[in-house]
């Protein structure tokens, strides 16, 4: 019998990752190791398996409960009372806590786990929830940004693969993109006009995305030209279009064209604009020599900063 596409997709989640080590459920439910299993011993909530060379793994049903028992612990419940709840018990509570107690670092767990089971719906039900209680800018600020960076240790460490990212991601994206669209196009009267970009071999543009919308938001032109950006057309644009100020993100290292070259080069392109600079190849330098009209913007909450100085 053949298996349906339905079928073929859980069994390819199922597949892809089906061993979770004490290492990957410490690094996602932030339970420490030693903490787990005295949990395991003391409360019996676990019986981990083992594999051939008697190392303790934990299946995906195993790692979904323990992150549910890490929000109730974290929201207050004792580990004494959560290990006398059934499995599908402790998920009720998780979900009604989800619901009720909505705060910006209650939301790291949730999201992850959503991430974890590639679960498109729930991810944009809690990140809905988020943007109606916080708004847009508060949500990408204090929750998304924050669970990105968490991401992105998680993958520097092996827990998850590169394709939670690109999921969580696109996800994001696609929400930027409908929130940009319902802002429709504000104009002020002294509004200036920004150009918004990543160089050339840059694929990152989160925080370029996020950037467009908070300068739509507030009034201000806007030249998006997303990812990849070559070099030398940036000439013709800036004769055609002279932006005020120009935001550029470089995030991923270049051996043909160093950091330093690149600054240099834009700042000569736009000699007459103002050019803000960031990403991690930008703020993680800790001896950066800036030509006069370059700044640094260490993160969004630095780039809210700047618009409010310029904005009168």
């Amino acid at each position: 019998m053949e298996d349906t596409s339905a079928d073929k997709q859980k069994n390819s989640k199922k597949d892809f990752k089906d061993k979770y080590f004490i290492k990957d459920v410490e690094n996602l439910t932030g339970i420490k190791a030693y903490t787990l299993r005295i949990w395991e011993q003391r409360y019996k909530m676990l019986i981990p398996k083992r594999t051939d060379t008697n190392i303790r793994y934990y299946e995906d049903e195993d790692l979904k409960y323990m992150m549910n028992v890490a929000i109730l612990n974290d929201h207050g419940f004792k580990i004494s009372h959560i290990a006398k709840l059934s499995r599908k018990e402790v998920q009720a509570k998780t979900l009604e806590i989800s619901e009720k107690k909505y705060t910006h670092e209650s939301q790291l767990q949730p999201l992850t786990k959503a991430m974890l089971e590639f679960d498109e719906e729930e991810f944009n039900r809690i990140l809905s929830l988020c943007v109606l209680k916080f708004g847009m800018e508060s949500t990408m600020t204090l929750v998304i940004f924050p669970f990105m960076h968490h991401v992105g240790v998680l993958w520097l460490s092996g827990t998850i693969h590169v394709a939670h990212e690109h999921f969580i991601t696109n996800l994001i994206r696609q929400r930027l993109y409908v929130e940009i669209e319902q802002l429709g196009f504000p104009r002020k009267i002294h509004s200036e006009k920004y150009l918004l970009f990543v160089p050339n071999g840059e694929n990152h543009d989160m925080g370029l995305l996020f950037a467009y919308y908070m300068l739509r938001k507030r009034g201000q032109k806007v030249i998006y030209l997303g990812t990849s950006t070559p070099l030398d057309e940036l000439n013709l644009i800036f004769k055609l279009h002279k932006p005020d100020v120009v935001f550029c993100t470089i995030t991923t290292m270049q051996p043909q064209l160093p950091t330093e070259v690149l600054i240099t080069t834009l700042s000569r392109i736009f000699q007459d604009s103002k050019v803000w600079l960031s990403g991690s190849q930008i703020v993680k330098k800790k001896e950066l020599r800036l030509p006069a009209n370059c700044k640094v913007v260490r993160d969004m909450e630095n780039f809210i900063q700047f618009l409010d100085e310029r904005m009168p």
